[in-house]
């Protein structure tokens, strides 16, 4: 097995911007209008539940990240609990999630810098350009090449750029409430969704996708010295700071709106420059000096998110590489401690991003769909773990693990199921063709019996992604179902199969001496080679 040798330098407030700074990305900047044009004021509560519905999600990750305080963690993760095919399966999957990230955070910075340099996107179908797509691919690699840094570097340039992206939204928030108040928008409800919209909002119109970048103290894990201490601090602490952020910014949006843009309903909100809709807004209401600074910090914000996404995408890539899901060259790092390939293959694989792909709100929402898939995995190891290896050493240990784990189970597929049909049969296509070509290679290239494909441990996968695309299927009109089950009932359905999926997972999991051998196996693929002071 491969060792990789990572600088142990990222202390809790590096780790803490790290994922407050890949949470105030390009959803800060979009992410308030389509809330608001989906759900009303009603967009308010959008954030409320998806600040709830990640922090579970945190807190579950806390406790195994602690246990196993790896760079790329998550992708260690499913193989402690299930074997090869679903640890490569989710591998994959890990690494798909996190690798549309940055490209899609270049956009944002050119959607909004189209605003003054037009023949960047598009008008006709929001798509690049070809001179769009040459500065996206330009963009790209300068995130790239910045990542070459040691990783003290890195983080050292992210906390500076957070600082600046926590500022920003806070400062607009003051700025817009104190020139334009409008308290009777909280009562307009024509044009929005209703209940269906407030929790459709949650997963497609960036909520989900902003707050899961809790994630990137995750992957770094193996780069501090104290994961015991630093891990919980970023986490839950970037959430509760992110969350907070959002949820006044998006009361000011929804006030600082002037009735007459409201006059066609929500769904129809329209205003001069409503493609850079916060800048837009402040010059409206007046502040045409804010504005000209939002459409600096749309190159700032989005920016710096791109650039610590693709750190992390780099260590997803590494891990991967430990664990033979990706080639073994993938484990590899330079004298530096920066995984090189993981880079390369960042790169490459992100400027396929930048051929003509649906809007960002869309996109956003096929990224949300398949992180959250990959983040319900968490409930069921972390339970595995808790029955298999019971006394096993946990630096942090969740209260009432096994009443909260099985709730961020099934919050994880009620996001899912909000994503709509449409973005479900784009996940479960994607997801069936990776499995065919993974089948393949194994058995055509790989010469391995079928009990090391990991079938007794796995199968469980099928009747779950089955069963969640029925969800999906019969779910309400509102979200691209065929009405069979009403809102209400689909949350129903979606809890009672959850919870029988969990106890399949369990059941069918690895016993407990694989479970340890795995464990003491990643342990050993990483070794300390600085610690700062």
């Amino acid at each position: 097995m491969a060792k990789t040798n990572l600088r142990k330098e990222a202390g809790p407030i590096g780790l803490l911007f790290a994922s407050v700074g890949a949470m105030i990305g390009s959803g800060w900047l979009f992410a308030s209008l389509h809330a608001a044009k989906i759900a009303g004021p009603g967009a308010i509560w959008s954030w409320v539940i998806g600040a709830v519905a990640v922090m579970l999600l945190a807190l579950v990750f806390s406790e195994i990240t602690t246990m196993m305080p790896k760079s790329g963690a998550l992708a260690h993760m499913s193989y402690v609990s299930h074997g090869s095919m679903v640890g490569r399966i989710w591998g994959w999957l890990l690494f798909f999630a996190y690798v549309s990230v940055a490209p899609v955070e270049v956009e944002a910075v050119l959607t909004y810098a189209n605003n003054y340099l037009p023949g960047l996107i598009d008008p006709h179908n929001g798509v690049l350009t070809n001179l769009g797509f040459i500065w996206a691919v330009i963009l790209l690699a300068v995130f790239v090449l910045l990542n070459m840094m040691v990783i003290r570097w890195v983080l050292l340039v992210n906390t500076a750029a957070t600082w600046w992206k926590i500022a920003i939204p806070i400062l607009t928030v003051i700025i817009l409430l104190s020139l334009s108040y409008h308290p009777g928008n909280m009562t307009v409800t024509r044009g929005d969704s209703g209940v269906t919209g407030i929790f459709s909002a949650v997963a497609t119109a960036g909520i989900i996708f902003s707050l899961l970048g809790f994630r990137q103290a995750i992957d770094m894990a193996g780069e501090t010295a104290n994961p015991a201490r630093n891990i919980p601090i970023a986490v839950i602490g970037s959430v509760v700071l992110a969350s907070l952020i959002y949820i006044a910014l998006q009361f000011s949006f929804i006030l600082a709106l002037s009735p007459a843009d409201l006059a066609n309903g929500w769904a129809k909100l329209h205003f001069a420059g409503i493609t850079g809709p916060l800048a837009a807004l402040s010059i409206t209401v007046g502040a045409t000096w804010w504005g000209v600074i939002l459409y600096a910090d749309a190159i700032v914000s989005p920016g710096a998110t791109g650039f610590i996404y693709s750190t992390a995408t780099s260590r997803i890539a590494m891990a991967n590489g430990e664990m033979d899901t990706f080639p073994k060259r993938f484990a590899n790092v330079n004298t530096n401690g920066v995984p090189v390939a993981g880079l390369i293959v960042t790169f490459l694989v992100g400027v396929v991003f930048f051929f003509p792909f649906p809007s960002w709100q869309k996109l956003v929402g096929y990224i949300s769909s398949i992180t959250v898939l990959t983040y319900g995995l968490g409930a069921i190891v972390l339970l595995h773990l808790r029955r298999t290896v019971p006394g096993a050493n946990r630096p942090y240990r969740l209260w009432a693990a096994w009443a909260i784990a099985p709730i961020a189970f099934i919050v994880s597929t009620w996001i899912i199921q909000w994503t709509g049909l449409a973005t479900g049969n784009f996940l479960f296509g994607a997801i069936a063709v990776l499995f065919v070509l993974y089948a393949i290679a194994f058995y055509l290239l790989g010469g391995s019996k079928r009990r090391a494909f990991g079938w007794r441990e796995g199968w469980w996968l099928f009747p779950y992604f089955t069963g969640l695309w029925l969800l999906l299927y019969f779910g309400p009109t509102a979200m691209g179902g065929n009405g069979a089950l009403a809102f209400g009932w689909s949350l129903v359905a979606g809890a009672v199969f959850s919870l029988v999926i969990l106890w399949i997972a369990l059941a069918t999991g690895l016993s407990q001496e694989a479970t340890e051998i795995y464990l003491k196996e990643i342990a050993g693929k990483e070794t300390d080679v600085e610690v700062a002071p």
